[in-house]
């Protein structure tokens, strides 16, 4: 008989649950962006809510391997119960593009080893290990840029940033677009850095909604925070 966590819910129930949320649909839209599950996320998010916070949970369903079940664990841990090796593991293990994303967002922004991480991460030879620490550095832009090189960061950008992996790049095309939006000193260079690279230049873009191309983003970002 499975153990039930001090909340009542048991590993068992957690997974019927997810079960009966799949949706051959979600799963086909799902699997187009290189997530193999079938879960619709509204749903799955008001799953998290009913079940709140249970970190002997997360721990429970992380452990599946199942992308839907990592994902609702990324929803119901504790981000501070989490120790530096621990994340470094998960990170290595999150295999698809969502749980990548949540799990750098979610939780390694909300801990204690964001700043460590972030430098261990940035320079890995493993491409998608280090597009989580570009994306750490890109939060770090924004909101405490203090002590990072942004000349030194643009250098790395304009020398590497044609040529790296689609997951790498698309964080590095951040990077560059979040230096250029929130550090005037620094946005013609990271204009014309983009405009040289053409990194994701002919990206669709649905209506109303702003390009990732680097030069648009950041004077589209700008623009705004002129008229408001």
């Amino acid at each position: 008989m499975a153990e039930a966590t001090p909340n009542g819910t048991t590993l068992a129930e957690a997974m019927a649950e997810l079960a009966e949320l799949g949706d051959p649909k979600s799963r086909e839209v799902n699997e187009r962006h290189g997530d193999d599950h079938g879960v619709n996320l509204s749903k799955l998010r008001a799953l998290a809510k009913r079940l709140k916070i249970q970190q002997d949970l997360a721990r429970e369903l992380w452990a599946t391997d199942d992308t839907a079940a990592k994902l609702l664990a990324l929803l119901i841990c504790r981000p501070k119960a989490f120790g530096r090796e621990e994340l470094d593991a998960m990170l290595r293990a999150a295999r698809t593009p969502k749980v990548h994303d949540w799990l750098v967002n979610y939780v390694v922004k909300k801990g204690p080893h964001a700043e460590e991480l972030r430098q261990a991460w940035f320079a890995d030879p493993d491409p998608v290990v280090a597009s989580a620490g570009w994306a750490l550095t890109s939060e770090r832009v924004v909101k405490s840029p203090e002590g990072l090189d942004l000349p030194g960061l643009l250098d790395i950008i304009e020398a590497t940033m044609k040529a790296a992996p689609d997951r790498l790049q698309w964080a590095m095309n951040t990077c560059l677009a979040q230096i250029g939006i929130e550090h005037a000193a620094y946005r013609a260079r990271a204009v014309d850095i983009g405009e040289r690279l053409e990194v994701l230049k002919d990206y669709p873009t649905p209506p109303n909604c702003t390009s990732p191309f680097a030069p648009a983003w950041i004077n589209e970002m700008v623009r705004r925070q002129d008229a408001g």
